[in-house]
């Protein structure tokens, strides 16, 4: 059966947008006729993959700019919806639960974009609308469904609160949703009983096991010449950067030549927590042993994984962790902190070494333990593989999508 599909990603294509890209593909090697669909174009500075460029050609945004006639055709779809549609949204608008007087504001501004949302569906023959978030894109889906009937689903990728309020609303109007982990399965459960869709389905996000593959086999330090550590995440203070620039200085204290590299940036495109992170490096004197790549390439990311011996992230919450994934599809072994849901990605001292986080020294015990053991670094290199292989390859979530989908009553 062919499908037409709206997907829905805020702010696309940003930095760490490179899983919606295979799962696109996946979908679209399925004969799943994808459209996509952004709230708005992400800043420059983090624009960073190959396919960016044809990608937002291919995008329709909702909002791009304040302007009297974009305002104007919102209003004109809004109300071109009629009285009963009206009446399900502002019904809807006054019951919403836990938000400020600006969130009242925001909130009326997501029902026209809902409306034109709406319009964009019925024109395109939009069957579904995929939102692969829990926040204000959310709500742009539920005044779609509220006014148009058209029916959406959600997946959420990280722990509830970070996707503000009125979640009860958003997950009850949905037709099913996809949660990346079973913790975050067990937090749904508990606080938003009575308010969930009729199905909810677990399927992580996943790598290409084939493109994230080595052309030359893994090798351990050898004890000569630096030791290389790579990390990937975007600068916030939940990635737990400061963490890991302290650690390999402390373990440059223990007599090993580190060297750190970190692919991400800031959400203000460089002008945020980055600076932050500089001065750090700067207080430490860790300048010729800490670079900041920004936001990078696909093919950047890949190649340096490949050239380092560990892949280390220190976040305080990761969800589950696609660049820890795409580290040990290359067969990296990788050090984590042991947070949010990466337990059911990484078993401690078998596909890779979980440390608690906000501990700089267990950190760089960590690397030393695997620089100082290349038959450790070898085992975990062979076992990370093979965990990806087997469970987290990116045919998951597309499939999971793809069936919770055709389980609907479409039309057509």
């Amino acid at each position: 059966m062919s499908l037409k599909l709206g997907y829905l990603v805020p702010e696309f294509p940003g930095q760490t947008h490179m899983f919606f890209s295979r799962e696109i593909d996946r979908l679209r090697s399925m004969g799943v006729a994808v459209q996509l669909i952004s709230t708005r174009p992400p800043p420059r500075a983090v624009i960073s993959h190959d396919w960016a460029q044809q990608a937002q050609l291919e995008t329709i945004y909702l909002f791009r700019g304040l302007s009297f006639s974009p305002l104007f055709d919102l209003l004109k779809a809004f109300l071109r919806q009629g009285p009963k549609a009206w009446f399900r949204c502002f019904r809807s608008f006054f019951s919403a639960e836990g938000l400020t007087l600006r969130g009242r504001f925001k909130l009326l501004g997501f029902m026209l974009f809902g409306s034109k949302l709406a319009l964009l569906a019925q024109e395109n023959d939009l069957e579904h609308i995929h939102v692969h978030s829990c926040s204000d894109a959310a709500h742009v889906a539920m005044y779609a469904k509220l006014m148009a009937d058209v029916p959406y689903s959600i997946t959420l990728h990280g722990p509830l609160g970070d996707y503000g309020p009125n979640q009860k609303q958003k997950w009850k109007n949905a037709a099913f949703a996809i949660v990346i982990t079973k913790k975050l399965v067990k937090e749904i459960q508990k606080s938003l009983s009575g308010f969930l869709p009729p199905s909810i389905y677990t399927a992580p996000m996943g790598v290409n096991e084939n493109i994230f593959q080595r052309s030359t086999p893994y090798q351990p330090w050898n004890g000569q010449g630096p030791c290389e550590i790579f990390s990937v995440g975007r600068l916030n203070i939940c990635k737990g950067h400061d963490d890991l620039i302290k650690a390999v200085k402390d373990l440059r204290g223990r007599g090993f030549d580190a060297r750190l590299k970190i692919a991400g940036q800031d959400e203000q495109g460089g002008t945020g927590y980055r600076v932050d992170l500089q001065k750090l490096i700067e207080s430490l004197e860790m300048e010729p042993f800490v670079e900041l790549l920004g936001a990078v390439s696909e093919h950047r990311v890949k190649r340096g994984i490949c050239e380092s011996h560990i892949f280390a992230l220190a976040s305080l919450d990761e969800p589950l962790g696609v660049a820890i994934m795409e580290a040990m599809a290359l067969e990296v072994p990788v050090i984590i902190a042991r947070s949010g849901g990466v337990m059911e990605l990484v078993d401690h001292d078998v596909d890779g070494i979980l440390v608690p986080p906000r501990d700089p020294k267990a950190l760089a015990d960590a690397m030393e333990q695997i620089l100082k053991d290349p038959s450790l670094a070898q085992r975990l290199s062979h076992m990370s593989r093979r965990k990806i292989v087997e469970n987290f390859h990116d045919r998951r979530s597309a499939d999971v999508l793809e069936i919770g989908i055709k389980s609907l009553p479409l039309e057509g």
